[in-house]
């Protein structure tokens, strides 16, 4: 079906307050956001406007009852200046899984693909190139009933905005394995990318800063036990040259990246293994000296080493990053591919085309 998108542009651009050389994560905002709104059984009013404020109810039921999810995506600028974006489709599939799992409309890829590459072509000089950074895309949609009672929701918004932005993580990661908190539970959202998956994480979040952690690591909530994701991201061990990471059983998310790590690690001829990740037996592995590697993988955080495990009291203590021939390799190529500086065998990206933006 063919989406008509209206595109009013800024009168004054703000890319000028922006430090390109100094970016931070999540800090500042493109000159434009897509807007839609479902109502009446369908998607209307597609538009690209100037970024600002929202005018919703007090009474918006999303507020109330959290029905509310997200995406995350990057957009990048090969060598020739040609805005590149990173499977989308695989997004657009997890949206819509997301969406589906929280009571919410789907939305069709040709109205989530070209809100993408509209806004990203009309805001493409926001895309840094500076090493590291990106222009973060966070598709996001809300539940907007005027009602104050849980029922099924009929008003929906559909929102992208985008955000230059350096690394999420300037430093290896310490993470603290969860041990009275849970993430998620079979039956659960753990698999949707649900807004309130995060606000309950927040508290325990706070715990582990507190500790001298940057995040924490969920474990299963029957035995405490099993890794499962992290915060921010999913994990990855290696472990006597075996790649391992958890198996997706409905308690954590089918990440983008980490789905494009495993092809990645497996066409370098390493066993990846997904299967159910024993912190006992990983200590273990550590005890022994067969605990190599660790990473946590997502669209923020890219491929991030972790330096330190806290598990049961003992502290794992990874090896120095710089001896990491395979998470250095793995995070070179990934990122060589979203910017086009490496050969994409996988057809992963795709260069934005707007053929209403250059019109306006």
């Amino acid at each position: 079906m063919d989406y008509t998108i209206e595109i009013t542009r800024a009168k004054n651009s703000r890319i000028g307050e922006v430090d390109f050389d100094n970016l931070q994560f999540g800090k500042f905002y493109s000159d434009h956001m897509f807007l839609a709104e479902y109502a009446n059984g369908q998607w209307q009013n597609a538009r690209i406007i100037p970024f600002g404020d929202l005018q919703l109810s007090p009474a918006s039921s999303f507020m109330h009852y959290g029905q509310a999810i997200f995406e995350g995506m990057k957009a990048f600028k090969d060598e020739n200046g040609n805005a590149l974006l990173f499977r989308t489709d695989q997004n657009h599939k997890r949206w819509n899984i997301s969406a589906k799992r929280m009571g919410m409309p789907e939305i069709p890829f040709d109205l989530f693909n070209a809100a993408l590459n509209e806004l990203v072509s009309l805001d493409k000089n926001w895309i840094p190139t500076q090493d590291g950074c990106s222009l973060y895309l966070r598709p996001f949609m809300f539940a907007t009933d005027v009602h104050v009672g849980i029922r099924p929701t009929e008003n929906f918004t559909f929102c992208i905005i985008t955000s230059p932005a350096g690394r999420y993580y300037s430093k290896p990661v310490r993470v603290l394995a969860a041990d009275k908190y849970v993430r998620a539970f079979p039956g659960g959202t753990g698999y949707a990318k649900a807004s309130g998956n995060y606000g309950a994480s927040m508290l325990p979040l706070k715990e582990a800063i507190e500790k001298g952690y940057d995040q924490v690591l969920w474990m299963d909530g029957f035995e405490f036990r099993y890794a499962e994701e992290i915060g921010s991201m999913n994990v990855f061990f290696i472990v006597d040259g075996v790649v391992k990471t958890p198996a997706l059983v409905g308690t954590i998310l089918d990440g983008v990246t980490r789905d494009s790590c495993i092809q990645l690690l497996r066409s370098y001829g390493l066993t990846v293994e997904e299967t159910r990740v024993d912190l006992n037996e990983l200590l273990k592995a550590y005890r022994e000296g067969k605990l190599q590697d660790a990473f946590g993988t997502g669209t923020a955080a890219s491929v991030a080493p972790i330096s330190h495990i806290g598990y049961k009291g003992t502290v794992m203590e990874l090896p120095a990053v710089e001896s990491r021939e395979i998470s250095i390799r793995l995070k070179k190529d990934l990122e060589g591919i979203k910017t086009g500086n490496v050969v994409d065998k996988f057809n992963w990206v795709t260069k934005v085309q707007s053929p209403l933006s250059a019109l306006v």
